[in-house]
């Protein structure tokens, strides 16, 4: 089975792009959300400020079934960033014509400023009010995770990666025969290049044999302030507590992702 995903950031990006549960078999691998969007990796709460952006995220899947049949699916959002850590993701939704029902755009606003996360539904002129998650400092100052036995690194050095500066680090991880059902041990390999400006990942690459191939891409980058007006609620709009009233949620850069260990 094949799955490929090609991501242009806003990662995420992500993240965008926080984190998702673990896959099927026994919660190993890197499954999850991997943009990351508010941190240096996927699912952290760090904040970074000073290095604002936009960009256009697009996901492409693409799977592969055992018989050849091959399903495919494409997503696109863009997404913001301003020099306080604000972020706002749009993301238009066009079902199938033969659903009946108008496309529709989904914003999110991340404000760790006022501590506040709004999903903005164009449909209903609702604006979902809920409350952030502590941040765990700047990504500058975050820990490294602790070493996995079961994970070997690999530091790549730093390249251009579209058209930015980026480190890139290889993970590997071994599942041992039989750790989920398995005849053989799985290896899965994952290579993140992460901007060393904006602290986002920027380009992802995953190999799985369990789910596929996934290949994430931030691009389309701009490293100028927003304008600010895209990070309050809009005039006309109703503000309503609590909720995650459709697609979305805190992301970057790539949503269903590998998470980083």
């Amino acid at each position: 089975m094949k799955v490929t995903i090609a991501l242009c950031f806003v990662p995420v990006l992500a993240a965008v792009l926080l984190a998702q549960g673990p896959p099927p078999g026994g919660g190993r691998g890197f499954g999850g959300r991997g943009a990351g969007i508010l941190g240096a990796g996927p699912g952290s709460r760090a904040l970074v400020t000073g290095a604002p952006y936009s960009a256009v995220e697009t996901v492409q899947r693409q799977q592969t079934l055992a018989n050849g049949n091959e399903i495919s699916t494409k997503e696109q959002s863009t997404v913001y960033r301003d020099s306080q850590g604000r972020i706002r993701t749009e993301e238009t939704t066009t079902p199938a014509a033969s659903s009946g029902k108008a496309a529709r755009t989904m914003v999110t606003i991340f404000d760790p400023v006022a501590g506040n996360r709004y999903m903005l539904d164009s449909s209903t002129m609702v604006a979902h009010q809920s409350s952030l998650p502590a941040f765990r400092g700047t990504a500058s100052s975050r820990p490294a995770p602790p070493a996995r036995p079961d994970v070997t690194t690999t530091n790549l050095g730093t390249a251009v990666i579209n058209g930015v500066s980026a480190t890139g680090k290889q993970l590997t991880e071994t599942i041992p025969a039989g750790a989920i059902g398995n005849a053989q041990a799985i290896q899965v390999v994952r290579i993140t290049w992460i901007s060393t400006e904006l602290k986002v990942p920027v380009e992802i690459k995953t190999a799985d044999p369990r789910f596929g191939n996934t290949d994430m891409e931030l691009t389309n980058i701009t490293q100028s302030e927003p304008s600010a007006a895209l990070f309050v609620v809009p005039a006309g709009y109703t503000v309503e507590q609590g909720g995650d009233h459709g697609p979305g949620g805190p992301r970057g850069g790539a949503r269903r992702g590998p998470n980083l260990p």
